[in-house]
């Protein structure tokens, strides 16, 4: 689209570009209770310099997280305009991850973030209605991220025997079951035990890793589950390409974006009826692109999973019609939303609370200095 970026990151010794984009490095600090996430406050007076040169026109951070801190103390500092977008619903995540008691202060946080940026994108209208509820922004400052995938990369032409062969431990010929993303405990991935428990012919694979990975292998001990660790390029395409269902079990999800990939490889997913996934599978499409059930109902899930595992011809066409519908979604169009419109409503607002918060200060300068009429001398 022409337009110059930068990416301020927490990882060091980045490359100086990236696909035409600026690179940052932040120095970090690992996250005490997922030590492979890295995170930065991002604000040292080199990192102040580079943005201040780069002089730009909006500031899009990711959030909730540290480094959001930063990218808004910059916003205010250099009098740019800031968006946020609303990534980890971390108040559902606190209860399984450390003290209940602490859903409350960081409600508070992320009101104190959002009402402090000029606008607000968020993966699912799930999440908009939590957002709102909670009385975090203004409603016409909670606009919807448009979903979109990379289509190429996530499609059918990569299913492979051979990673087939790998993902069922040996056992091609068997259902297989795949799950793509982050092994954490709020992702729900112990009940795919009591899926497996009632389908002793299907195979399972997990890809993916996480904090909750060692428990997980302890849980499945002696059922045929496979645990890959991370993929990627077209290891991972093969992945989801080469399994027959993906189930995704999980209550926590913004927007899915495993579900929108798996969908783009042409599999049929069999999601939880919860957070962003009833956005990507809505109530008039189940049953053609994909499947819903109720959150832990065992018999709902089993209900949709097991026709699908059973019936090859059923999988190939809700996998055919997934694919025909995720093939409307693609990244190019998601942005061109973000930059025409949505960036134009941020700077707008922006401007608006600039004149708010001067009106006050011109009315008191007007008063001390009124302005004087030019005398007129007539000859």
């Amino acid at each position: 689209m022409g337009d110059e970026v930068m990416v301020v990151t927490t990882h060091e010794g980045v490359p100086d570009e990236f696909y035409g984009a600026k690179l940052i490095g932040s120095r970090s600090f690992p996250c005490p209770l997922y030590q492979k996430v890295p995170l930065s406050l991002a604000l040292s007076p080199r990192i102040i310099s580079e943005v201040a040169q780069f002089k730009p026109d909006i500031i899009h951070a990711s959030s909730p997280g540290i480094m959001v801190f930063g990218a808004l103390i910059i916003a205010k500092l250099l009098s740019v305009p800031i968006v946020m977008s609303y990534h980890t619903h971390v108040p559902v995540y606190i209860p399984r991850y450390t003290f209940s008691w602490l859903v409350k202060p960081m409600w508070l946080v992320i009101k104190f973030l959002h009402r402090a940026a000029d606008l607000t994108l968020v993966p699912s209208a799930a999440i908009s209605k939590d957002l709102l509820e909670a009385g975090v922004a203004a409603a016409n400052t909670i606009r919807l991220w448009n979903k979109g995938v990379d289509s190429e990369s996530f499609n059918p032409r990569f299913r492979s025997h051979e990673m087939r062969v790998r993902l069922s431990n040996g056992e091609p010929e068997k259902p297989l079951i795949v799950h793509v993303g982050r092994l954490g405990v709020e992702k729900s991935l112990d009940f795919l035990k009591s899926v497996m428990d009632r389908l002793p012919e299907a195979r399972i694979a997990f890809i993916g890793d996480g904090p909750y990975r060692e428990d997980l292998e302890k849980l499945f001990e002696g059922m045929p589950a496979v645990f890959t660790g991370m993929l990627g390029g077209e290891e991972l395409s093969q992945a989801y390409a080469s399994g027959d269902v993906f189930v995704m079990p999980s209550e926590s999800e913004t927007l899915g974006l495993v579900v929108l990939e798996a969908m783009s490889s042409g599999i049929p997913v069999v999601g939880a009826r919860a957070g962003g996934i009833p956005d990507i599978i809505p109530a008039d499409q189940e049953g053609k692109t994909g499947f819903l059930y109720d959150y832990n109902d065992l018999d709902d899930c089993l209900s949709k999973l097991q026709p699908l595992l059973e019936n090859k011809e059923l999988r190939e066409t809700i996998g055919r019609a997934a694919r025909e519908e995720m093939e409307k979604y693609d990244w190019k169009a998601a942005t061109r939303v973000i930059r025409n419109e949505q960036y134009s409503d941020a700077i707008w607002f922006w401007r608006k609370k600039r004149a708010q918060f001067l009106r006050p200060l011109q009315w008191f300068m007007k008063r001390i200095f009124p302005p004087t009429t030019p005398e007129i001398k007539y000859r």
